[in-house]
């Protein structure tokens, strides 16, 4: 049985801020093949005698409509702004043929992208459910250029050829086009003549019109049933503190968690270490006097993975 997450109100973690996304740079190392996502290196990660990682349709859809843009904005810094307030999921994927690419397709609910800022550089990252693949990108008019990605590496076995293509197809340059609506679509035409089509999601950082406290938790395999309904497991969490490096330094207690981590779905076979944005909410929002919840908890990456024992 899946375990169900409840909403805390007060969660009892004491949880340290990183101040750069250091975790991102120190866990990650460059592709030598885009088609095939290589090791990370990593520091004070778990056991090394588990098997840990460390970490990463055809549309034809109008350009974005910059009448209503702000215009001290170039057409290129509108568009990053508009891209990075998404969570983009794939709709559609198909060959210069507008044949449907089928190791894409049959998985489209779980191949993501998502655009960010890291240290003033543009980043980009994506997946198909297993690694998580990330790079810097330019982008001039609507042409998308991604080089020299990075992955977290784990062996994703029947995923594994899906990650490969679309690893293969997010490199080099790539056309894009945007209709930013009620349901803002991508589409992206890459140097392989592939369209891939993307369907947005509002991030929490455009949800909340607030930037999100970065934080990290260890996540147990194992769920508990939870303290108040034992009928409901509840995900057993501790802090791990990081220094300006990125080294590892501490770490927290075990407790129960009873809340939601937007985009976040848990693997009970293995321990994870997560990358989380925690948002304070405003006593008006919905959610905090639906629930009496005082953060929101969103998954940014899973940065280290270990089977556990």
């Amino acid at each position: 049985m899946k375990p169900t997450f409840k909403i805390s109100s007060r969660p009892t973690l004491k949880l340290a801020l990183l101040p750069s996304l250091l975790a991102v740079s120190l866990a990650l190392s460059a592709c030598q093949d885009p088609s095939s996502p290589t090791d990370i290196e990593g520091q004070d990660t778990v056991d090394t005698t588990s098997e840990t990682v460390n970490s990463a349709a055809t549309g034809s859809a109008d350009p974005i409509d910059t009448t209503t843009a702000d215009t001290s904005m170039t057409v290129e810094q509108q568009m990053i702004e508009n891209l990075s307030r998404y969570r983009w999921t794939l709709a559609t994927a198909t060959d210069n043929s507008t044949q449907p690419l089928t190791p894409l397709m049959t998985i489209k609910d779980q191949i993501t992208l998502s655009f960010s800022q890291y240290q003033g550089q543009n980043t980009v990252s994506y997946s198909v459910g297993c690694n998580t693949m990330s790079a810097t990108y330019q982008l001039q008019g609507t042409t998308l250029t991604i080089e020299d990605s990075m992955s977290t590496k784990m062996s994703c076995a029947d995923l594994n050829s899906a990650e490969n293509s679309l690893n293969e197809l997010m490199q080099g340059d790539s056309q894009l086009s945007l209709v930013d609506d009620e349901t803002p679509m991508l589409n992206q035409l890459t140097s392989n003549s592939v369209t891939l089509v993307w369907k947005g999601k509002m991030t929490a950082q455009a949800k909340y019109n607030t930037k999100g406290e970065t934080i990290f938790w260890a996540v147990n395999a194992e769920t508990n049933p939870c303290s108040d309904n034992s009928t409901q497991q509840c995900l057993q969490v501790k802090p791990v503190i990081y220094n300006d490096q990125g080294v590892k330094t501490s770490e927290g207690k075990w407790t129960e968690f009873t809340g939601n981590i937007d985009g976040y779905q848990h693997d009970d076979k293995h321990d994870e270490v997560l990358r989380l944005q925690r948002y304070k909410l405003e006593d008006n929002d919905p959610i905090a006097e639906t629930t009496g919840e005082e953060y929101a908890y969103v998954l940014d990456t899973v940065i280290e993975r270990a089977v556990a024992k």
